[in-house]
């Protein structure tokens, strides 16, 4: 999975470096094996975007992405769609991704979560209940479609923004949902976000693992036929 997750994110036209983050030997070691660059992080990190930090923190750069390594599926374009914001506005210092929920079922479903936006793009919240609150006859009617997004686990900072981020007060938002996102908006930063049509399938439970292994081997099927 991580293999996958590496040769995709190489394939974005904007990243000039990946680099594999862990505390981990076992996952070094793995990573090592197929010709990743990898550092080697402290353990007692709360968050990714921490761990992330830390390594942003000896390398020279503008911007960092954050792609976690349980998406094998992430889209090399999605990545360059959440990196293009950055790029033309010097004052966004974060950004991330989000797609409209297709499937009902991930409305209620708190490993997916949801995300609201205004109308510049920036996020309102993230949460791992539904949100919006649908009231009324299309509440009653099921109209679900349109309304949700669900949150893409990628993030693109500013790297001066990101190794100041540890730094942040942890508040009661980001304690109850465990987002760390929340980190950012709760002490009063802006997070655009970019909608996109690819989609991605985070690794969270066993039937997440084995829902992605059936899609790479339908896809291997599918090349030899």
């Amino acid at each position: 999975m991580l293999q996958h997750v590496y040769e995709r994110a190489s394939m974005a036209r904007y990243l000039t470096s990946t680099i594999i983050a862990t505390d981990d030997e076992r996952v070094a070691t793995a990573a090592r094996r197929f010709g990743a660059r990898v550092r080697m992080t402290r353990a007692d990190h709360i968050s990714g975007t921490d761990r992330v930090a830390e390594v942003a923190s000896a390398e020279e750069c503008q911007l960092v992405v954050n792609i976690q390594g349980d998406e094998p599926l992430i889209d090399p374009d999605a990545i360059d769609a959440a990196i293009l914001p950055m790029v033309h506005d010097s004052e966004l210092e974060m950004a991330t991704l989000k797609k409209r929920i297709e499937d009902p079922r991930e409305v209620q479903d708190p490993n997916v979560v949801k995300v609201v936006t205004d109308r510049q793009g920036d996020a309102i919240y993230f949460s791992r209940s539904p949100i919006p609150y649908l009231r009324g006859d299309g509440a009653a009617a099921g109209e679900t479609r349109g309304a949700y997004y669900k949150h893409l686990g990628m993030y693109v900072y500013r790297r001066e923004f990101l190794i100041g981020y540890p730094a942040l007060d942890v508040g009661p938002l980001e304690r109850a949902e465990r987002l760390e996102q929340l980190r950012a908006l709760e002490n009063g930063h802006r997070i655009r976000v970019v909608e996109t049509e690819c989609e991605s399938v985070g690794i969270d439970t066993p039937e997440d693992l084995e829902r992605v292994s059936r899609l790479f081997e339908y896809s291997i099927q599918g090349v030899r036929e």
